[in-house]
């Protein structure tokens, strides 16, 4: 009981504490648009390969979409785990 409670708060502050550590009106950008920026910084006539089929009407679907991506994963993977340590059971 006492290292779930542990774990638990863990959990929270790596939730939590990253919002009290960013300097006010600090945006959260991923990867790609780093990676894109310092692309063009390095060579400006870079151009892409192709373009995306589509894109999201906006960045709070982009988000919604990636957390449901994430879900999904993670619900196979507890499933899969659950399935398997059932199997040793029987």
């Amino acid at each position: 009981m006492k290292k779930n409670m542990i774990l638990i708060v863990l959990v929270l502050a790596l939730a939590v504490v990253p919002l009290f550590i960013a300097p006010a009106g600090a945006e959260f950008g991923g990867a790609d648009g780093q990676a894109e920026s310092l692309i063009t910084e390095i060579y400006p006539d870079y151009a892409p390969w192709f373009s995306p089929i589509w894109e999201p009407p906006s960045g709070e679907i982009e988000s919604l979409l990636f957390a449901l991506q994430a879900a999904l994963g993670a619900a196979f993977i507890a499933y899969y785990f659950g399935y398997k340590q059932g199997q040793r059971q029987v």
